[in-house]
């Protein structure tokens, strides 16, 4: 099983859209997705160092490894949610719903992915989620990324060790 920690930007909606009550309130922004090795405050610390400025404000679950990020910088509040699935709703929905996007497109398109490619398959994920809004501009950027990567060999792509690139280092 492979372990991934996401970061989820939580906005509000500054007014009503039409008669759609469900478009009011708050909906995810952009999202950062990275595999990590395990469950560790090591592991996780360095994910939100890595994609999140200090400063800003988190929320995470009451697990003891987030401990820490006070210490760092972060304005840190934990929910107590142990699992209850309706303290996981009340408090974490946005973040909660983009993982079960990324569930069910990895399950439903993909039929699963493998560990070595999983982060390949997370960086398309947080690229489409990201430009949701903007079609246009996700091919736009998808063409100025293309120019500055180049693409990895058969052998490469099969090998043992990948390149790994995060969603954050291409600009997602």
């Amino acid at each position: 099983m492979a372990i991934v920690a996401g970061a989820v930007e939580v906005r509000r909606r500054k007014k009503e859209c039409g008669l759609n009550k469900r478009r009011t309130g708050r909906y995810a922004g952009s999202i950062r997705l990275a595999g990590v090795p395990d469950r560790s405050a090591k592991s996780l610390l360095s994910f939100v160092e890595r994609t999140i400025i200090p400063g800003t404000s988190i929320v995470t679950d009451d697990w003891s490894g987030y401990a820490k990020l006070q210490e760092r910088g972060y304005l840190h509040t934990a929910v107590p949610e142990r699992g209850d699935p309706q303290v996981a709703e009340t408090f974490l929905p946005i973040s909660h719903l983009v993982f079960f996007n990324l569930k069910t497109w990895l399950r439903g398109i993909h039929h699963g992915v493998s560990p070595q490619h999983l982060q390949t398959y997370l960086n398309e994920f947080t690229f489409r989620f990201n430009r949701r809004f903007y079609p246009f501009n996700a091919f736009r950027s998808l063409l100025g990324i293309a120019g500055n990567v180049t693409a990895p060999t058969y052998a490469e792509f099969y090998a043992k060790k990948q390149r790994t690139t995060t969603s954050s280092e291409l600009g997602s």
